[in-house]
């Protein structure tokens, strides 16, 4: 379907670093000779990135090594020549204050690893959170054809009968342990058992949520997402992806003519049906404005209100998980009771449509995928509010949460801190009631620093203890995407900068209505007017290094918190290397 003319070996990128009777491509030829590879091997043939986001940290990403592998094996085949590059690993865990510190970091370092070097294409191997839009980010700028190889999901979690979900069943049992319910033998048979394979979260957490994203925008293999990280079909997979990056760079497609605004609002809708994790909004957008799409929390919100939830996996929905998923017709198959939804004249990865790859698709099991008529949830994963708490918007995830909170009016007990906020919870005399709307502020892209996952504020023990497990709170900070209940995020402009999350006290009165999409504190505008001017703000978290450079360019949670100077519209980029 290419409108390109196929190149030639002459009009390769690589050729430039390798083809010329001169002496900086006597040196480089050299050098690659150094390295034990033959003139005629890398010479005239596309050169492919293989980006590999793997470390000995991140487990997730532990078949990466041998992943790699099935890739090379494919651009060979067909014809191309692999190069393995590092790339930062960003595990999720491990990572402090927050992996989401240094996604821009992992988009810059794509980005420059691929203008900086001989590159035809690139294959790009992520999966754990953010090095989905990280690597994206980055290549979508490079703009050099590339496809994505998500890591895939674990294998379901087992402990003592039970069926476990990473991370979603994690909130769930700390709970009850914090109760006195769970025994300590219990406790460490759910440690070894909730995570054991390699691949990401096997709920829709993040991580599937980003890939499935990926996937529905054409930029994987179809249904590619959905394969479990363990299953043989994944080296498949990843020989597959080999092989094709190889005729894309001949067709010479890149990433602008597949990163449409079609392709973005087909992947926002397939995001919504999946019940999707919050962290869709912040890096969907990023990704969008990366192509020079702008991509706004209404538009967001409008295609929430009229798409219906029909993933039944868990933390959305309640019985299923990734494995599931997948054996119920994957992503295809979820699209695929979608198409009258999509654009399907979208061009994908394969060189042809979206809707082509749907052919054949099927859907196995209808209690995991569901049908329009009859879902999981009536509306999308999430909702956007708006209101005098959040005058640039807020998210929640409505599926997740217990409907007695949709509309709600409480008083509000408010930290500042998340030491502050952790000490509280675990005090037992803490005088709270289920009525109450905990506040969580200063954790937002400035304040956190880096916009952590703290959202999923723990219900205080005194509640605990008294049966309760949801209560509604608020926090200009991200939750995971395997967390649940009665959370509001991404509250902007956050408090660090003086938004109106700074003005809230304790004892105020917040409003939710979630039907019309509202947040606010019942203050009235003279109250507020006069804590505004008593406001100062606070000290900047970094002096020096990449925190301040991260403080200074990093742009608010509704705008995709990218760098300001990352983003399309701030000049043009430096283009192709011209000194040789």
């Amino acid at each position: 379907m290419s409108d390109r003319p196929r190149k030639t070996a002459a009009d390769l990128r690589s050729a430039r670093w390798f083809a010329p009777d001169d002496l900086r491509s006597f040196g480089h030829r050299s050098r690659m000779m150094q390295l034990g590879y033959a003139e005629e091997e890398f010479r005239d043939r596309p050169v492919i990135g293989i980006l590999n986001t793997w470390s000995e940290l991140n487990s997730c990403h532990g078949h990466f090594p041998e992943r790699v592998k099935d890739v090379k094996r494919g651009v060979l085949q067909a014809g191309g020549f692999p190069v393995e590059m590092p790339a930062l690993s960003v595990d999720e865990s491990f990572t402090k204050p927050t992996s989401m510190l240094y996604r821009n970091l992992l988009a810059m370092e794509t980005e420059e690893i691929i203008r900086s070097h001989p590159l035809d294409g690139v294959v790009l191997m992520g999966g754990c959170d953010k090095t989905t839009p990280g690597l994206v980010m980055g290549a979508i700028s490079a703009g050099v054809p590339m496809i994505y190889l998500p890591a895939g999901p674990m294998l379901r979690g087992h402990y003592a009968g039970q069926i476990l979900g990473s991370g979603s069943d994690a909130w769930k049992y700390w709970d009850e342990r914090r109760a006195g319910k769970i025994s300590d033998v219990e406790w460490n048979g759910i440690q070894g058992g909730i995570a054991r394979s390699v691949g990401t979260c096997m709920t829709m957490g993040t991580a599937s949520t980003m890939t499935a994203i990926t996937d529905a925008m054409g930029l994987t293999l179809p249904g590619a997402s959905s394969i479990p990280a363990a299953d043989a079909g994944h080296q498949r997979m990843g020989s597959a992806c080999g092989r094709r990056i190889v005729d894309m760079v001949w067709e010479d497609l890149t990433p602008d003519r597949i990163v449409t605004d079609a392709s973005v609002r087909n992947a926002a809708i397939v995001a919504m049906a999946t019940g999707c994790s919050t962290n869709a909004v912040v890096h969907l957008i990023a990704m969008a404005g990366r192509a020079g799409i702008t991509l706004q929390l209404d538009e967001l919100d409008a295609l929430g209100r009229v798409t219906p939830l029909i993933a039944n996996v868990r933390p959305s929905g309640k019985d299923y998980l990734m494995e599931d998923f997948f054996y119920a017709g994957g992503l295809r198959a979820l699209m695929k009771q979608l198409e009258d939804r999509l654009d399907l004249s979208c061009l994908t990865v394969t060189g042809e449509t979206l809707g082509a790859g749907l052919d054949g698709a099927q859907v196995y099991n209808d209690d995991v995928i569901r049908p329009l008529s009859n879902p999981v949830y009536h509306e999308g994963s999430l909702a956007v509010l708006r209101g005098n708490l959040c005058p640039d918007g807020a998210v929640i995830k409505p599926a997740a949460c217990d409907p007695a909170y949709h509309v709600h009016e409480g008083p509000a007990l408010v930290f500042d801190s998340y030491p502050e906020m952790k000490a509280a919870v675990d005090d037992e005399t803490l005088d709270v009631t289920p009525d109450h709307v905990m506040v969580l502020r200063n954790a937002g892209p400035l304040g956190g620093p880096g916009f952590p996952e703290w959202g999923m504020l723990p219900i205080p023990k005194a509640l605990i203890a008294q049966g309760h497990r949801d209560m509604l709170r608020i926090s200009d900070a991200r939750m995971s995407g395997t967390s649940y209940g009665a959370c509001v995020l991404h509250v902007a402009p956050e408090a660090h900068v003086g938004g109106p999350l700074a003005l809230l006290r304790t004892g105020d009165t917040v409003r939710l209505d979630l039907p019309n999409r509202r947040l606010d504190m019942l203050v009235d505008e003279a109250e507020l007017a006069a804590r505004r001017a008593a406001w100062t703000p606070p000290e900047p978290r970094y002096a020096r290094g990449w925190g301040y450079m991260f403080s200074a360019h990093v742009t608010q949670a509704d705008k995709g918190c990218d760098f300001d100077f990352l983003e399309s519209g701030f000049g043009p980029a430096a283009g192709e290397p011209d000194i040789f």
